[in-house]
């Protein structure tokens, strides 16, 4: 019984292990990983959470701060008694009690400022991360289009090797019998072997195609990585369609360069403010209640009840020279155990209140600097806030005519190769009845090849610039697809 059960579960571990090794990925699928995954996105969602903590540690200024002390300490040797300020030879033990409440009241507005401040790097680093995510999805579906492109250029030289292979079959007969010279035979062997050699090459550029979209997405196992098998028709799209200045606008409201150079102008502009607030003064007020106690005795005194009273003299008569003498209680210092614990803090206790104002006079310039610094930086922030637009704008325009050419290029090359192909065929049928000879056969073979490699090349490269202007365009990442 153990022995089946350890064998149904080899095969269907053998099954799962199979099944995870066959999957094939769809962009869309690596589009996801790569969003859940990347290292650089990651770093930016750490972002996010940190502005989140920058704009909770902003608001926390507006609050008051509230503060609770308590010590406990033992003094041995000549020290001084906590309650009474003489000097002994003790050991005692004294405790100390507070409670404290700072507020700010006025500093420049700077908390004000800082809170918005904070709001605005919150925004900012949301900006960042959907950029991180925007570039991360251009570059798996570059990647992703250049597998196809490699395997399809594959297909197209292998397709073109099986009819040399028939044609060598085919030519080899016709050597043997008479029909065809040996340098035909010659010819198409050469050819054969030039073929096989880009065949070796452009399964080799698959395979390195399919280890750059794994490093992308962080997969280690790199031999059975593997993308979807499927037809792959060119789109269509209207945006095409729409004249160049409404995809350029459409490109400055969803883009997120521009967004990100406006967003940091105005934390320069933010910047500059709170940098203006230090010429202001500040005003704090403040609370504190505090008590303590002793464990130390108390000397108290007391009558002398063996001599309840002394006579000390006051003064002489100066006509007898007499002494004048009083009766003074005679007084005795004993120690008395300390009070309970909680009548010392009710006798001991105290507060403390008061307002306190800062006001700057002279720092040898350095808040004046300071506000100069944060102009200049105003000034940069709204030369690359421009610098951003110049670029989008022609990084827009360009997209646009690079989509429109590469589908007009689309267009074309499907015309040269349908053109090569009833040309290959003409050139077949004049080498089957032996009216042209194996090199100008190869050689119309040849472009046919070129003219489909070239076709193929035309298709993906135009749907991946289709895709960068669609995200130019606004298309959210989600709806990317083949």
């Amino acid at each position: 019984m153990k022995i089946k059960i350890s064998i149904l579960l080899y095969v269907l571990l053998g099954v799962w292990t199979t099944e995870a090794q066959q999957k094939k990925w769809t962009l869309q699928e690596c589009v996801e990983y790569a969003l859940e995954n990347n290292i650089t996105i990651k770093q930016s969602a750490l972002s996010v959470e940190t502005a989140d903590i920058d704009k909770n540690d902003a608001f926390a200024n507006f609050l008051p701060t509230v503060n609770a002390s308590a010590s406990n300490f033992w003094n041995t040797g000549l020290t001084t008694d906590f309650l009474t300020g003489t000097l002994k030879t003790q050991t005692s033990r004294n405790s100390n009690y507070s409670v404290s409440v700072g507020v700010n009241i006025f500093n420049g507005l700077k908390n004000i400022r800082q809170f918005q401040r904070a709001k605005m790097n919150q925004l900012l680093s949301q900006y960042n991360l959907g950029k991180s995510k925007d570039d991360i999805v251009l570059s798996v579906a570059n990647s992703y289009l250049q597998i196809l492109l490699n395997r399809e250029s594959l297909k197209v030289i292998e397709k073109q090797h099986e009819i040399t292979l028939e044609n060598l079959k085919r030519t080899k007969d016709q050597v043997e019998a008479g029909v065809l010279p040996q340098g035909d035979l010659l010819e198409i062997e050469a050819t054969s072997a030039d073929e096989i050699t880009r065949i070796v090459q452009a399964e080799n550029a698959v395979k390195i195609a399919r280890v750059a979209l794994a490093q992308i997405l962080l997969i280690k196992d790199y031999e059975s990585f593997d993308i979807a098998e499927k037809d792959y028709l060119v789109p269509t799209s209207e945006i095409l369609e729409k004249p160049v200045e409404q995809v350029i606008g459409k490109a400055r409201e969803a883009r997120y360069e521009v967004q990100i150079a406006e967003q940091n102008q105005l934390l320069a502009e933010k910047d500059l403010q709170l940098a203006r607030s230090d010429y202001y003064p500040t005003l704090n007020g403040s609370f504190s209640y505090g008590t303590r106690e002793s464990g130390a005795k108390v000397p108290v005194q007391v009558l002398d009840p063996d001599n309840p009273l002394r006579t000390m003299p006051v003064g002489v008569v100066p006509s007898t020279g007499e002494v004048v003498t009083t009766q003074k209680p005679n007084l005795l210092t004993q120690e008395q155990n300390p009070l309970p614990f909680f009548d010392q803090l009710s006798n001991n206790d105290g507060i403390s209140y008061g307002l306190s104002l800062n006001v700057p006079i002279f720092n040898g310039f350095s808040v004046r600097n300071n506000v100069k610094r944060r102009k200049v930086a105003v000034k940069e922030a709204a030369f690359r806030l421009e610098q951003a637009k110049l670029d989008l704008d022609s990084n827009v325009y360009q997209a646009y005519l690079d989509a429109r050419g590469t589908a007009e290029a689309y267009e074309a090359s499907e015309v040269a190769v349908k053109a090569q192909e009833r040309a290959y065929e003409y050139a077949k049928d004049r080498y089957d009845v032996g009216l042209t000879n194996a090199f100008d056969f190869s050689q119309s073979k040849f472009r046919l090849e070129d003219a489909q490699s070239k076709a193929v090349r035309a298709k993906f490269d135009y749907i991946f610039k289709l895709k960068v202007l669609e995200l130019y365009f606004g298309v959210k990442v989600a709806d990317i697809k083949l």
